[in-house]
């Protein structure tokens, strides 16, 4: 069975991905945390515009501690108990982890709140699996970080085994359960699980045991970085098992300026794109050709109020490039 198919009645799934075709998601937070909470306000009415306006997903992070060598804290909000104030004030956006560190956290945990979220959201939950990529967190969990390879191979099994199959037989490194039952099981058949870069996997794998792959855009500021991303991207699906078809996306932090014909400008080493919303429109439309079929845009780093980059996006931008249309989520039985 193809992705395509598996997938067909997953709400958050069919608002992101086909073939063809390419999607926008906002990532949060919208406003940098510089050492006091007060900045994080005025959050909720972007987010609900955005919901409202046609982004296909919003995307939170998955970040424990905020070590200061790392240069970005990430996020300072708990990623399950974001998901789950999102699914009560949102009622179309995907819900997207980018993503949730499969090696720190017990796969019964990720299944039970992933199931979780699932339901009260109504099927919308897209999460996206990596190993972890900032080492201090590994001695502050007790994990050997040179195991996050093995442990994530691991911990992906089993999270599936658990949410796909009733009262399983678990005999796994990360635990041993017979007789008892994981509940509640996702809305559809699976939650999506989008491997993020190489999570310590050979490409191989991760064409055989992903439901999508979540890479690093690499050169956002020409072409010719959208067409080396689309044979990365080409080169993964025809390691793809019997030719299916899966979703690739990426993301890309932006500082979108007022003045529209603003051309791409890398800023912090390329970690951030300050752009203009026609080559903006140009950049996407670049990746669509590629093949890439969602991109999460972040604006925490710009120098405007994120309310006004996102109002901005969703007026202009959005219309050339819109959720797509699939089922509606599922009303929450509770």
């Amino acid at each position: 069975m193809s992705d395509a198919t598996l997938f067909d009645d997953h709400p958050g799934y069919r608002r992101m991905f086909a073939p063809g075709r390419l999607t926008v998601g906002l990532f949060l937070p919208l406003w940098q945390y510089a050492g006091d909470m007060a900045a994080m306000a005025g959050q909720a009415e972007s987010v609900k515009l955005a919901d409202r306006s046609g982004f296909s997903a919003i995307w939170v992070r998955d970040v424990p501690l905020a070590d200061p060598t790392f240069g970005d804290v990430g996020q300072v909000y708990d990623p399950w108990t974001y998901l789950a104030w999102l699914a009560a004030h949102t009622e179309q956006a995907a819900l997207a982890a980018g993503s949730a560190i499969f090696t720190l956290r017990h796969p019964i945990d990720l299944a039970k709140q992933a199931a979780s979220i699932d339901q009260l959201s109504g099927g919308r939950l897209i999460l996206g699996a990596a190993s972890g990529d900032r080492p201090v967190e590994f001695p502050a969990y007790g994990v050997d970080f040179n195991t996050r390879g093995d442990r994530y191979r691991e911990a992906v099994e089993m999270f599936r085994t658990l949410l796909e199959s009733k009262s399983p037989t678990i005999n796994s490194p990360l635990g041993r359960m017979q007789d008892v039952d994981l509940l509640p099981k996702p809305v559809s058949r699976r939650i999506p699980l989008l491997v993020t870069g190489s999570s310590r996997q050979k490409p191989e794998w991760i064409a055989s045991n992903a439901d999508g792959w979540l890479t690093y855009p690499g050169d956002t500021t020409s072409p010719a970085g959208a067409a080396a991303l689309g044979r990365r991207a080409a080169a993964w699906r025809d390691l793809i098992p019997g030719g299916q078809w899966k979703p690739v996306a990426t993301n890309e932090w932006i500082e979108l300026v007022e003045d529209e014909n603003h051309p791409p400008q890398p800023l912090r080493g390329g970690f951030v794109l300050r752009i203009g919303t026609k080559a903006l429109i140009e950049s996407l439309g670049n990746w669509q050709d590629a093949g890439i079929n969602h991109m999460a845009l972040g604006v925490q780093h710009g120098a405007r109020p994120a309310a006004e980059a996102v109002a901005q996006l969703a007026e202009q931008v959005l219309p050339h490039f819109p959720a797509l249309t699939g089922p509606a989520p599922k009303a929450p039985l509770w």
